[in-house]
């Protein structure tokens, strides 16, 4: 995920202030996610009540700034914005749903029964953030390219 992040900041760095700032508190994000599944360091241990909540914290304002600041001015309103839109948003939507999910059930506070799915639940956290990420950079890909063409 970082990598194609970096792809995506190395192509459409410097377009937008606003899209700019969404990437970098997309890559927070991914940091604060790699933090918080262990890669390369932790061992079977929940992570701390604390990191776990700064990260879900990262995760609803990431998710608030695309829902309310930056999909707007993604797609512009031509036929093949429009569509892209209907095609895209459902399963953005989708995404949505489920992080606010992981978000309702482990932001506060985590129980024994709880932790005993964690890891799972931010594996599957991260499957669904990349296909998040997939489809995001499509409607930033598509932005630019119309405002290229216009």
């Amino acid at each position: 995920m970082l990598q194609q992040l970096e792809s995506v900041k190395k192509k459409w760095s410097g377009k937008s202030e606003v899209i700019d700032r969404w990437l970098r508190d997309r890559q927070a994000l991914l940091v604060s996610y790699c933090h918080l599944a262990g890669i390369n360091q932790r061992e079977k241990c929940l992570p701390d009540a604390t990191d776990i909540s700064h990260f879900c914290d990262a995760l609803m304002d990431y998710l608030s700034a695309g829902h309310f600041e930056v999909f707007d001015i993604l797609v512009e309103n031509d036929e093949k914005g429009l569509t892209l839109k209907n095609q895209l948003y459902p399963k953005l939507t989708m995404t949505t749903d489920a992080a606010l999910s992981f978000n309702d059930k482990f932001a506060e506070a985590v129980t024994p029964e709880q932790a005993r799915t964690f890891d799972y639940a931010l594996a599957q956290l991260g499957e669904t953030l990349e296909e998040r990420f997939a489809l995001e950079d499509e409607l930033i890909a598509h932005v630019f390219t119309y405002k290229a063409q216009s």
